[in-house]
């Protein structure tokens, strides 16, 4: 069946297996409930011909209505038509990217423009993301008059730009083009599929499913290039763990006759650091043997307490967890190996406090090593400092419901989802987390109910899809199985008052307002001289720009005399690095009051997911200002 677009591809691959709201559906393709409306009658135009028809349920849902399984059964089973011409500009660059990546020759614009059906002025426009993009690899494409264009650069880059470019697209659709027919030999993947789960297993080598995923495209990525006569050499790196290296060699040893030629021993030595990189260790401290991850993990514990009054340094779990990262994140660091961090931005919005707590402790200590840590490996370890908060500072509740965690995309992401779900619903108690392989295995559920990170078929027990970074539906749903206790919001009138409060309606500067909030509290005597300058030195770290127009300025450390937020709209907007902040909130906490920093936090990551700038930025005083925040805690 060939859809018109691959909206339509996407909103019926999603009905197949959830009955869903239309506002649910306008959210997860970001366009209205009207144009739901319209996909959905143009789905059901095609759907007629196939015995099947969408059919809306008052208060679930659109629900996918099988009139005639025989020829629904033979649509399954046929295999979809994908059209190879991109129709977007996002697909346009992925396919640009493909080309140059994988072309032995220089490739022309009108070429490419005559294939796809545009004009070249829109592929030039296109190929400024596309430099942007191999550039981040130390990849260049140069012009030559008459020939075209053609790139230059590492192998080891090529090979790494690609692989990324590919996993970014198998995330999004795992039966793209470009995965089966452009950059990859046909049916590699699957080919390679049982062959990399049967080496890891045989090896004692446990991967989650991404890294199993990146390492699954990077050989058929190595296959494809050795195979056209571009082989890896030059490269060399240390010795890692012995399964690691006899992993490697054994996916080398099944690679060759694949590949149909010799491969050489930095084919292997790259394979080797690139498990030993990926991997996910052993829980257990005892297991756990590196030097530098011993001292950064106690670096950073010891950082927060002095700085921040957290003491999380006898937490044996946090400890194992960071140990457990930080290990292959020294390798990484070392080579250079960036694993993106697709949740990056989410941290940042979902746990401020934890992000701000775990940066401050992270400069610190860069200062006294040659690693440069970026903000992907950051937002990995903000995960586990997340946790601990939680854990230690946000206790308390009674737990009831018994869940079975299904979630296979990192031990981090594991603690990280756990210490979300007790935090929305104190009631739950998670009993168990296992993959999906192990899920599918099992042949009874004795948990209350699932929650997943991927769509499963029900057991004997109800099923809740849930994302690391929940939408509203999905926690709607938990908590249709789950009572849920509203936090109150007396955070307001505790920290926010009409004496730390003003609309600046004049052009101002970043500096200048931080110039004047903090001379204004040292006035007060809320903080002392110290405290401008540290506010400028985090600003400069990394921007504290929260999102959605709204940024948190603050220290570096705890350095108030007493907590106070000093609330500021600012109409016309301030420049805040490449965005513009509208409504910023100066904190200013203290040692003695750190406990309800986290539940200051948690406010501002309400005025996140309520969308609520534009409200807060349009108050005219204080008065509607508050009114403003209470309606939006009102609706936690």
């Amino acid at each position: 069946m060939r859809f018109p677009n691959q909206r339509l591809a996407q909103l019926f691959d999603v009905l197949q297996n959830e009955t869903l709201p239309q506002d649910e559906l306008a959210r997860r393709f970001a366009v209205s409930t009207r144009t739901v409306r319209t996909d959905i009658t143009a789905l059901n135009e095609i759907l007629a011909e196939h015995g099947a028809h969408l059919v809306l349920n008052r208060g679930e849902g659109y629900q996918l209505n099988i009139l005639d399984p025989v020829r629904y059964g033979q649509l399954l089973q046929s295999s979809p038509a994908h059209l190879r011409i991109p129709r977007t500009s996002a697909e346009r660059v992925h396919y640009l990217l493909t080309r140059f990546l994988t072309s032995a020759f220089s490739l022309k614009l009108e070429d490419l423009a005559d294939e796809w059906f545009v004009s070249r002025a829109t592929l030039q426009s296109d190929m400024a993301e596309v430099r942007e993009w191999l550039n981040r690899y130390q990849l260049a494409i140069e012009t030559k008059p008459r020939y075209g264009m053609k790139l230059f650069g590492s192998e080891v880059a090529i090979r790494t730009c690609l692989t990324d470019l590919l996993y970014q697209i198998a995330q999004e659709s795992n039966e793209s083009p470009l995965l089966n027919l452009e950059a990859l030999n046909s049916g590699m993947l699957v080919t390679l599929e049982p062959l990399l789960q049967q080496c890891f297993t045989r090896f004692n080598i446990r991967m989650t499913d991404e890294a199993e995923l990146w390492l699954r495209l990077y050989c058929a990525v190595a296959v494809r290039r050795i195979s056209e006569g571009y082989p890896l050499s030059d490269f060399s790196a240390e010795e890692v763990d012995d399964d690691a290296r006899d992993a490697a060699r054994h996916i080398i040893n099944f690679m060759r006759p694949i590949a149909g030629k010799v491969i050489s021993t930095s084919e292997e030595a790259w394979l080797r650091l690139n498990i030993a990189a990926r991997r996910v260790q052993e829980i257990a401290p005892s297991a756990i043997n590196a030097d530098d991850g011993d001292s950064l993990v106690d670096y950073i514990l010891n950082y927060i307490n002095t700085h921040y009054n957290f003491n999380l340094q006898n937490d044996p779990q946090l400890r194992a967890d960071l140990l457990t990262h930080i290990k292959t994140m020294i390798t990484r660091v070392r080579y250079q190996i960036n694993i993106p961090n697709p949740l990056l931005t989410n941290i940042k919005q979902h746990y401020p406090m934890a992000y701000d707590v775990t940066l401050a402790a992270v400069s610190s200590w860069g200062k006294y090593t040659p690693y440069v840590i970026n903000e992907n490996e950051i937002g990995f370890l903000v995960l586990h400092i997340g946790v601990g908060l939680e854990r230690h500072y946000n206790v308390g509740y009674q737990r009831h419901p018994r869940v079975l965690l299904v979630c296979d995309t990192g031990n981090s992401t594991v603690r990280m989802i756990q210490a979300m779900l007790l935090r929305r619903y104190p009631q739950v108690v998670v009993k168990n987390s296992i993959s999906l392989r192990e899920y599918e295995e099992r042949a009874s559920i004795d948990e209350d109910f699932v929650i997943s990170t991927a769509r499963l078929s029900e057991k004997d027990k109800p099923v809740v899809v849930m994302s690391p970074f929940p939408t509203d539906y999905q926690l709607e749903q938990i908590g249709k199985l789950v009572l849920v206790d509203r936090t109150k919001p007396y955070m307001l009138e505790k920290f926010f008052d009409q004496q730390h409060f003003c609309i600046i309606d004049q052009p101002m500067d970043r500096s200048a307002l931080f110039q004047k909030l903090c001379d204004r509290l040292e006035q007060e005597g809320f903080v002392d001289a110290t405290f401008y300058p540290s506010v400028e030195e985090r600003e400069a770290i990394v921007s504290t720009m929260l999102g959605e127009g709204i940024a948190l300025p603050h220290s570096l450390g705890l350095l108030a005399k007493k907590t106070v937020v000093y609330t500021v709209l600012a109409p016309q907007g301030i420049a805040w690095g490449e965005e513009t902040a509208y409504v910023i909130f100066l904190l200013a906490i203290s040692k003695t009051e750190y406990e309800e920093a986290m539940a200051i936090y948690d406010l501002f990551v309400t005025f996140m997911r309520e969308r609520a700038m534009t409200r807060l930025r349009d108050s005219q005083d204080f008065a509607s200002f508050k009114a403003v925040a209470m309606d939006c805690l009102s609706r936690l």
